[in-house]
């Protein structure tokens, strides 16, 4: 029973490593690419516990489901240290990972308008090629409110972005 255990983690493990790391690895701002590896270690450590939750044939969306929540911890941790750093010293100035990664202004303020929970979805479905069954699973819900969310998003976005292209 051990042995078939650890063979169906080790499975979803080598499958799922490279997706839960570069999901962490563009969301990883303001952290460091240093804790990457931690957080993957963290999720994988959570999906050794819950192996028996794991959906057969959903593995990868799962597990970044779980990825997704291991770096808002990880967010929120940070930011908690950054309102006791503020305290201390003045607010540094420099441009964030979107201003670096989104060259167009109008994308980036589309997306900064949105909310998050829009920003991640548009960000699963388009950075990270999710279908709308796969942001169902990472995100908890069913595929046809996941699919719904989505092409909600999706409208905001686009309207967004009308709005700013025309200023």
């Amino acid at each position: 029973m051990r042995a078939q255990r650890e063979r169906r983690f080790r499975a979803v493990a080598d499958e799922a490593t490279p997706a839960i790391g570069a999901y962490i690895r563009r969301r990883i701002y303001p952290l460091s690419y240093s804790d990457v590896d931690d957080l993957v270690e963290e999720v994988l450590i959570i999906a050794w516990r819950r192996l028996d939750d794991i959906p057969t044939g959903a593995e990868v969306p799962w597990l970044i489901g779980v990825a997704r929540n291991v770096l808002r911890n990880a967010h929120r941790k940070f930011r908690r240290g950054e309102v006791v750093a503020a305290h201390l010293s003045p607010p540094p100035h420099g441009s964030s990972a979107e201003d670096n990664v989104i060259a167009d202004e109008g994308v980036r303020a589309a997306l900064e308008a949105l909310s998050d929970d829009d920003r991640d979805i548009i960000l699963l479905h388009a950075w990270d090629g999710r279908s709308a069954d796969e942001i169902g699973l990472i995100l908890g819900v069913t595929s046809n409110a996941a699919a719904v969310r989505l092409s909600r998003a999706q409208d905001r976005f686009r309207k967004n972005f009308a709005n700013v292209s025309v200023s």
